[in-house]
């Protein structure tokens, strides 16, 4: 029995809502917003129960709350009938859909009010920016570049400083730097994830950065970007100051994903005349995997 055939079992309809919270993301934004967290606190502190209960708490607030919400708000304005990144298949959205993300980013904001002030800022911040992103007249996700901003911001950048904000420290030195480069490989990894859906975006008039770009022109920016992203970290790990042996160990991890991201786009970016939407997807699924293995990369290099 599939997940989904028990789900429905148990839930009934109600499990679609459950569905478009797409809970498939929750370990990869889990990770990445407690990459932020290790920066700060080394992943020694987290193991030891430095960061209390309120790291925990935060860290749920802001998985299910600010970000499944706000998947849940753009699904009910999307309507997609295709695949879309972690939920294949995605039921009509139900009814009060857009109304149930609102609540949820609510809530989270809820909790947050008794957690650090700067995570409550981060959280407050995503919130804005995903209303802004999906709901009408706004609807920034459908204005080229806006939509890519929004995402290096709220993905790439907020979300491992709401992280490292829930241990009450300062974001400073070589970290910010780290924060700073993952905003730009979040920059990298966007349009990787429309360029399967270009044409359902055409048809529903979203002029999405994909689309105005091309495909070539999105994967030249990926590989731009990404660039851009790893020459952060290379700086970030300059100024940590790296020394004995170890420090060919941190660098050799840095290398690995950097590696991994030149595996994934430059295949991609030679052989995308002959690739279809399915195609595309896959070359979304293998940078998502990138994108794990650079989380991985930077614990290893800054947080152990």
């Amino acid at each position: 029995m599939s997940a989904r055939t028990l789900g429905y079992r148990l839930l009934g309809r109600g499990f679609d809502y459950l569905l478009h919270l797409r809970p498939a993301e929750w370990p990869i934004m889990a990770v990445h917003l407690l990459t932020g967290s290790a920066l700060a606190i080394g992943l020694a502190g987290i193991l030891e129960g430095e960061g209390g209960w309120s790291l925990w708490a935060g860290a749920a607030a802001f998985v299910v709350g600010i970000n499944g919400g706000t998947l849940a708000l753009n699904s009910a304005f999307d309507r997609d009938e295709g695949d879309v990144a972690y939920l294949r298949h995605p039921p009509p959205p139900p009814r009060g859909l857009a109304l149930y993300g609102l609540l949820l980013m609510a809530a989270a904001l809820l909790v947050a009010l008794r957690l650090p002030d700067r995570f409550l800022l981060a959280s407050a911040i995503c919130a804005v920016l995903s209303v802004a992103y999906s709901v009408p007249p706004l609807r920034l996700k459908a204005v080229a570049g806006f939509d890519w901003v929004i995402n290096m911001a709220g993905f790439g950048f907020l979300t491992p400083y709401a992280g490292w904000a829930l241990t009450g420290r300062e974001v400073v030195g070589p970290g910010l730097v780290v924060l700073i480069a993952f905003a730009f490989l979040f920059g990298a990894l966007y349009p990787l994830t429309q360029l399967y859906q270009v044409e359902e975006d055409s048809r529903r008039g979203d002029r999405t950065l994909a689309v105005r770009l091309g495909i070539e022109r999105s994967l030249d920016v990926a590989l731009a970007v990404a660039a851009l992203a790893f020459a952060g970290f290379a700086a970030a790990g300059l100024a940590s100051g790296w020394r004995g042996g170890d420090a060919a160990a941190r660098w050799s991890a840095l290398l690995l994903a950097a590696a991994a991201w030149l595996v994934v786009l430059l295949p991609w970016w030679r052989h995308h005349r002959h690739m279809g939407p399915a195609a595309h997807q896959s070359g979304m699924h293998r940078a998502l995997a990138a994108w794990a293995i650079t989380d991985m990369a930077v614990l290893f290099a800054w947080a152990r």
